[in-house]
């Protein structure tokens, strides 16, 4: 029987009590509160955080009826319940220390209202140090602290590093409270998107346990294959599985990938494709600082790094790798020890929708036009279709002269060496299409390789003012880049592209056709 979908609901108890679907993460709530204290979880948005902390709320304040059928039910004793203290920040966009000041206050009179406790104080801080043991005092049980969005004040203000910088030090304040009344605490749980480093915000809370990449917990928001072939079951009906698994599934953190919740919920309501996550918060700020930055496009897709690197994350520091995989547009792919306690991360793009839209927009950062774009890309399928070298030999060059001349002078991206070799990746990510860039022969790699409907194109790109004279056509021929597809039986395609920084497009433009 078809129950109701939860689209944009994170109240447990509405969803249980108004027939909506449920994915049941009691097993990770209740390992959690049996086995530790302190944690924290960094999740992109739109991930079901806030229906777990509501959730864990909920388990604790005891109301038993909610849980019934549930994994934890049967495992719990409901007759002890704890004082339950919650901050949401994310519930709207703060823009100054006096405006976050004033929304703490305002959360900490609720909870102290709701529990019935005379505590008060001009500080946030001391206002919830007072606010706990008065709650620990009245109730005889220790208090549960929850906190949602804690990053939310620092991340809405990081195009402005001075504001950022104040609203971390007001934070790192509150949080450091929850350390110093460790004696009158139950359980104390803190998600948010980003993950700062403990020195720069966590500083005064350093037994904080850090879930996020921790295996046993990969799954604990979003849902799994599993989730969608039995608690969905019934809403796949006349849904292509492996298109639904290519478009939101693929987040991962080191255990099982899940799907994203809010795509898979609207998929299920509206019946199409779209989107739908990306489209709910474009990534302004990481497009402008990637293009500040010029970052090489291809490596999206094979992004090798350190966890250091990954968790290195503040206002006056932040890696181009950590904000786009703590935000949720690059997933980790795959772990390697190097040595022991050393590992090496290669993140990818998660799914279909994320490297489709990702690259749209960072095309759009490198100054291509959103509806030359656009039109570019419905073309490109037949040319590639119909293997039309000359053909593509002209979209590209269109494509590049499409960028306006007074986006150059504003911006001096194209004296970026991988500026050209970016675009023209993008140009075809957005239509994610199936991609190996650096591919691997054993002869070295090849620049970009392309599968397209039983054809393989081959690209090797250069820049004419740094290769003079060198022919990219011939290093594929030479270095014998095809043999590696050649037992495939299938068309293999070699294109040698010269870009100009002068010129600022394709200059020579050479292909050879090799059939099977």
């Amino acid at each position: 029987m078809r129950k109701k979908l939860p689209i944009g609901i994170q109240t447990f108890r509405e969803i249980r009590e108004e027939n909506h679907y449920y994915v049941d993460k009691t097993g990770f709530a209740l390992r959690l509160i049996t086995e530790g204290k302190h944690y924290f979880l960094s999740r992109p948005r739109r991930f079901g955080k806030s229906l777990f902390l509501d959730t864990l709320a909920e388990f604790f304040e005891g109301n038993e009826p909610l849980f019934r059928g549930l994994y934890c039910h049967s495992r719990w004793d409901w007759s002890i319940t704890y004082p339950v203290i919650r901050l949401n920040l994310g519930l709207r966009q703060l823009q100054s220390p006096g405006e976050l000041c004033r929304h703490l206050n305002q959360q900490l009179l609720v909870n102290r209202q709701q529990l019935a406790v005379e505590a008060e104080d001009d500080l946030p801080a001391e206002y919830l140090r007072k606010l706990i043991t008065a709650a620990h005092a009245r109730y005889g049980q220790r208090v549960v602290v929850l906190v949602d969005e804690y990053d939310k004040p620092i991340l809405d203000n990081l195009a402005e590093p001075e504001r950022a910088r104040a609203m971390r030090d007001q934070l790192r304040d509150v949080y450091s409270v929850l350390k110093g009344s460790d004696a009158h605490l139950r359980f104390v749980f803190l998600t948010g998107v980003s993950k700062f480093s403990k020195v720069s915000l966590f500083s005064g809370l350093n037994n904080l346990k850090d879930i996020t990449i921790d295996p046993r917990y990969s799954a604990l928001c979003g849902y799994t294959e599993q989730d969608l072939d039995t608690v969905f079951a019934e809403e796949l009906d006349g849904l292509d599985r492996a298109t639904v698994r290519r478009w939101y599934n693929g987040y991962n953190w080191t255990g099982e990938a899940v799907y994203n919740p809010f795509d898979v919920l609207l998929l299920f309501d509206t019946r199409q494709f779209n989107p739908y996550w990306f489209e709910t918060g474009t990534p302004t700020f990481l497009i402008e600082l990637l293009a500040r930055r010029q970052f090489y496009t291809p490596t999206l897709s094979h992004l090798v790094t350190s966890m250091e690197l990954l968790s290195c994350f503040d206002v006056d520091d932040i890696s181009c790798e950590a904000l786009l995989w703590q935000t949720g547009y690059l997933t980790i792919q795959q772990v390697e020890e190097i040595l022991p306690g050393h590992r090496a991360y290669t993140l990818n793009y998660p799914n279909r929708e994320v490297e489709w839209c990702l690259n749209s927009h960072l095309l759009w950062a490198y100054g291509i036009n959103q509806s030359d774009a656009v039109q570019h890309t419905l073309r490109l399928p037949k040319l590639l279709r119909e293997a039309n070298l000359t053909g593509l030999e002209y979209h590209f060059k269109s494509l590049f002269a499409s960028i306006p001349y007074n986006w150059y002078t504003q911006n001096d991206m194209a004296r970026f060496e991988g500026y050209y070799a970016s675009v023209f990746y993008s140009h075809l990510a957005a239509l994610g299409l199936d991609l190996q860039p650096e591919d691997v022969t054993h002869q070295g790699r090849i620049d970009l390789s392309l599968r397209f409907e039983d054809q393989i194109y081959l690209f090797e790109f250069k820049l004419a003012e740094r290769f003079p004279g060198v022919s990219p056509l011939q290093q594929i021929l030479e270095r014998g880049y095809r043999e590696k597809f050649a037992a495939e039986g299938l068309p293999v395609h070699c294109i040698g592209i010269l870009f100009s920084e002068q010129a600022r497009n394709v200059i020579e433009w050479e292909h050879l056709s090799i059939l099977p």
